[in-house]
């Protein structure tokens, strides 16, 4: 399995490919036969960031998909039905930041969450897949959060407002590719202690069911994000806390919490 970070070299991204502890420059193209280049350095554990570098988010999509309500335990905990079908929502690629870096509280927001989800990533351009061909056009997983300023979604119908904000969407740390994501462990952990746990095998629609049910209605670009729903225990933030979301096989994206 390869995990592919995005790092700052310069003052320029770059993608590294990190394979068994070693990190290695990637070369080619990313979503159609890339490969491994000169080793660059190496890591204290598979699956651990590159310490000798900045990592940026591992790539900025044309746009995230949310689904909302996608874990029967988190639909009980804010007193909503279990949707039908998938409920979803876009979040904008200017809400998307990397590993480190901060999520702002904005002014007059009021109460707002985290949300420990796994990611898929798009390989190729997805239009009216069907669901026994999904797996061609997922490049990989990443951990994602879906911030939501909680007061706000209680106030209207749309998601748009309450999850669009400026770095209400951590990406990261990298992209595992080759990892399957029909029963991973998801958890979310806000100063070191843990608030979400669950599989992604208890997801209501699984993966290969929500890319053939989001590319019947849109166009899903390479790069683009399918953020696949929270579990429950999702609980406020607030400035100064740290906030981790973890998926097995993927890593640890953490994130500190800071006036915006």
């Amino acid at each position: 399995m390869d995990r592919i970070y995005r790092i700052d070299d310069g003052g320029t991204a770059r993608h590294v490919i990190e394979r068994d502890g070693v990190v290695a420059l990637l070369e080619g193209d990313l979503f159609d036969g890339y490969r491994a280049g000169g080793e660059i350095g190496r890591v204290e554990r598979p699956g651990a960031p590159p310490a000798d570098f900045h990592v940026l988010a591992p790539l900025v999509p044309s746009k995230i998909v949310g689904v909302g309500l996608n874990y029967r335990d988190h639909a009980a905990e804010i007193g909503r039905p279990v949707p039908k079908e998938p409920l979803i929502f876009i979040k904008p690629s200017t809400a998307v930041i990397g590993a480190g870096q901060p999520i702002r509280i904005p002014p007059g927001a009021g109460r707002v969450d985290h949300e420990a989800e796994l990611a898929v990533v798009i390989r190729k351009r997805a239009w009216r897949v069907p669901r026994e061909r999904a797996a061609e056009f997922i490049f990989g997983i990443t951990c994602s959060n879906d911030v939501t300023a909680r007061e706000m979604q209680r106030r209207g119908v749309q998601y748009s407002h309450c999850k669009g904000y400026d770095t209400f969407a951590p990406l990261g740390p990298c992209i595992a590719v080759g990892l399957d994501g029909s029963a991973l462990q998801v958890e979310g952990w806000v100063n070191g202690q843990r608030r979400q746990a669950s599989n992604s095998r208890e997801m209501i629609f699984p993966i290969d069911e929500l890319v053939a049910y989001i590319s019947s209605v849109m166009t899903l670009l390479p790069g683009d994000v399918i953020s696949t729903g929270t579990p429950a225990g999702i609980a406020p933030l607030q400035p100064g806390d740290t906030v981790t979301v973890k998926v097995e096989g993927v890593g640890e994206l953490t994130n500190p919490v800071v006036e915006g």
